[in-house]
């Protein structure tokens, strides 16, 4: 199965938090917030994973890679500019 991950906006009501940290990175119980939500969704069996990139997206890509790391095969959608909430 596979899941997208909503991760390119700049996080506006965190900063400035995520001035220089992208919010889905933004630490959580001592690991990122994203890391999370991709342990559990490789547990529910999705293991195919889109994460839709904008704001600070090198950060992201750098902290996931390819997804190994969790169990996961992790592809990217760069928005070369911020589409909003429809953007995914």
């Amino acid at each position: 199965m596979k899941a997208m991950i909503l991760a390119a906006g700049r996080g506006e009501r965190m900063r400035p938090l995520t001035d220089h940290v992208p919010k889905p990175q933004l630490p959580v119980a001592g690991r990122p917030l994203i890391a999370h939500l991709i342990e559990r969704l490789a547990r529910a069996g999705l293991t195919e994973l889109v994460v839709n990139v904008s704001h600070l997206p090198g950060q992201v890509e750098h902290e996931l890679g390819d997804g190994a790391r969790h169990g996961v095969h992790i592809t990217y959608s760069r928005e070369a500019e911020a589409l909003e909430t429809g953007g995914g």
